[in-house]
């Protein structure tokens, strides 16, 4: 039953619980008890003040696009912040792309792109392949020092 909605709140939106179907208010007319609503789809329709009492309804909020059974909205009173661009927008030169350099990289001065390797002694270099290995030891035991 209804008996907690009722009168129905004009402007809220409801949905039939039996039918899953949502519906706005539109108007309430005391005279006649009966009260105007509108699908989400446009179609109007009125009930009885007695008829809704018996009806298994609930507020429910408005749809995404709640647009659907509105006439005459004007699009910025929705709320939503893209524009339409106008011919003008696509008429505009395209403006450069500013690249700018990375911190790693080089900013010589004097105009060269050198590439600077960290010196780094024969000593510090392990040997992981054996057969590198035998050629380091058979070029320590020839000349005798590492290369």
């Amino acid at each position: 039953m209804n008996a907690k909605i009722s009168p129905p709140n004009i402007g809220q939106w409801y949905i039939r619980l039996d039918k899953g179907e949502s519906f706005l208010v539109t108007g309430y007319d005391d005279r006649t008890r009966s009260i105007e609503i509108q699908s989400f789809d446009g179609d109007l329709d009125e009930i009885d003040a007695d008829m809704w009492a018996g009806l298994p309804v609930a507020p429910t909020e408005p749809p995404e696009d709640w647009t659907g059974p509105v006439d005459d909205v004007v699009v910025d009173d929705l709320g939503y912040s893209e524009t339409a661009m106008k011919a003008s927008d696509w008429e505009a030169p395209l403006q450069p792309l500013q690249v700018s350099g990375e911190d790693w990289e080089s900013t010589a001065e004097d105009g060269e792109n050198s590439l600077q390797v960290q010196a780094t002694p024969d000593a510090d270099l392990s040997v992981d392949c054996a057969v590198a290995r035998d050629q380091v030891r058979n070029t320590a035991a020839t000349t005798g020092k590492l290369p």
